[in-house]
Order: C-alpha cells, then structure tokens, then sequence
C-alpha cells in the first residue's frame, strides 16, 4: 500500500509541476489589449479566441490527473489503517505493566541505594 500511495504522490507533483510549466508557456489574452487599440488588427477588445492549441489542452489533461490524484490520495487517507493503533493501543493489552511502571514512577527515587543514606531515614 505504501508503494501506491509513493507512486500516486509522485504522479500529483509531476502534474503540479507540469500544470505550471503549461500555464507559464501559455499566451495571455491580455497581450493583445494593446494591439486593439492602435492597429485595428483584431476584431474584440482581447483577440479572437481561436479553438483550443496544445498547450491549453495540455494543461486541462495535467489539471485532471492532478484532480485525480488529489481525490485519490483523499480516499486512502480517510481509511482506517490496517495497521496497529499505535502506543496506547499495545498499552492496553497489558495492564500489568502499565500499572508496575506507574507504581515505580510514584515511589521516591531508591533512596536506599544512594550511599551514605540509611534505609530507615525519614524523608522530609
């Protein structure tokens, strides 16, 4: 499963990285603004817009395998993993343990082996 969601990861940075190269390639509509203006060569105010070339087109075909890909990786993200549930999912299994660590953690820290103190001191 890791394979897939690695290889899907990758085809979406591959299409986002596509998807602007396409779009910065492209030629503005506003570009020809100023040629309306003064030269009369074009019959709208931003140019004739022709049918679709292959850069437009190219940038619709990454624009949906990236749409594709964020959907995908969406979906196996929101399912539930087979894997474990982690620390406190094994922590619950063995409640013996967990409760002698807890008692050990509670106790002062061995007084008893620290030289020089006797076991029978008070603690203050």
């Amino acid at each position: 499963m890791s394979l897939l969601l690695n290889l899907i990861l990758a085809l979406q940075v591959l299409a986002a990285i596509a998807m602007v190269g396409l779009v910065l390639l492209q030629h503005g509509k506003g570009a020809d603004m100023g040629a309306s203006f003064g030269s009369g060569s074009s019959g709208s105010l931003f140019g004739a817009t022709g049918s679709a070339n292959f850069l437009s087109r190219s940038t619709a075909a990454a624009a949906t395998l990236f749409f594709a890909a964020t959907l995908a990786l969406a979906y196996f993200g929101s399912r539930p993993s087979d894997q474990g549930g982690g620390v406190m999912s094994e922590l619950a299994g063995k409640p013996a343990a967990a409760a002698k660590a807890a008692s050990a953690a509670s106790t002062p820290a061995g007084l008893a082996q620290i030289p020089g103190v006797p076991a029978s001191a008070p603690v203050k």
